[in-house]
């Protein structure tokens, strides 16, 4: 009788995509998709856009008051949704 070597389906998925050079883009649609969930309905309802440009995750926000208020919070924002996530996918946030 032989061993088989068990693994999680999940695990193999997120290596396949790895290997095809997919984990990246997949990782930062889903920090995008967390965007309203990590910041709040109240703050996702000012949102008019989010992208990702080099490691920095790109916010319109349509009150510019806000902006300046969620300026000073980047930091926390960065950590909460890399955590969300599971990834180190952002390094800075700039609200737009």
């Amino acid at each position: 009788m032989f061993k088989r070597k068990e693994q999680a389906i999940r695990d193999l998925i997120m290596r396949n995509l790895r290997t095809q050079g997919l984990e990246t883009p997949l990782l930062q649609k889903r920090l995008i998709e967390a965007w309203p969930a990590v910041a709040g309905e109240a703050i996702a309802r000012y949102t008019t856009d989010v992208r990702i440009y080099n490691q920095t995750l790109c916010v319109r926000l349509s009150v510019p008051a806000l902006r300046a208020d969620l300026s000073m919070r980047r930091q926390e924002f960065v950590s909460r949704l890399n955590e969300y996530v599971g990834n180190q996918v952002i390094a800075d946030i700039r609200f737009n």
